[in-house]
Formats: C-alpha cells, structure tokens, sequence
C-alpha cells in the first residue's frame, strides 16, 4: 500500500488531530503544507470520486476565503472542470484535512471513518 498522503494546515485544529491519530495509530504519512502545495487536479477528480461528484464536499465552505469570495453563490453555476481549477490553485478553498491512499480518501476528519479507512 503507498503511503498516506494527508494535506493539512498548521494552524488548523482538525489537521492537528488527524495527524496526532495517525501518529498514535502508527500510521505512516506524509504530511503536505495545503497552502503551499495545494492538491493536484488529478488528485481532486480523485477525491471527487469518492465523493460522489459532489463538488462541495471537496470545498472549505467555513472559511473566510470562501465567504469572501462568494462561492456559495458561484459554485451552483461553476463547471467542475472551473472548481477543481480553483481548488488546485488555492489550499484554503480545500476542506482540510485532505487525506489520499490508494483506494481510499477522506476530507475533514472524523475518527471512525478514518479507522475504517486508514488503519
């Protein structure tokens, strides 16, 4: 299995706590700056499968760079090809933390999902 790729933010709490999980689980990851290095396209259309299609799951919609920007208004009318443009472009539009491993991937963090998942 490759290892896990987890994006995270160091100023967010809910990346603290997934990667504390991790760390306690023993769980081997590499852990990527969002900002910095925000997600690839590919890596999102990745994500959005696991999603559903479901575009706004992929977004941080509690953000203020989301409020500022208007996305909720603008999503409904934007392509996915546009969103995961932005998205690939900008980490703090990206819900966080963004966790990617082969076959499996979760945003945001919730513990038993990422039991299930990732142990």
């Amino acid at each position: 299995m490759k290892k896990l790729k987890v994006y995270g933010y160091s100023n967010c709490s809910t990346c603290r706590h997934a990667f504390k999980f991790l760390e306690k689980k023993k769980i081997p990851f590499d852990s990527i700056p969002i900002v910095d290095r925000p997600p690839t396209v590919s890596e999102l259309k990745t994500m959005l499968g696991y999603y559903g299609g479901k575009i706004g799951k992929l977004f941080n919609t509690s953000g203020q760079l989301y409020r500022e920007m208007k996305l909720g208004e603008k999503l409904p009318k934007m392509t996915e090809s546009e969103a995961l443009s932005l998205l690939s472009k900008n980490g703090k539009l990206v819900k966080r933390p963004f966790a990617l491993s082969e076959g499996k991937g979760r945003v945001g963090f919730k513990e038993e999902e990422w039991k299930k998942d990732f142990t």
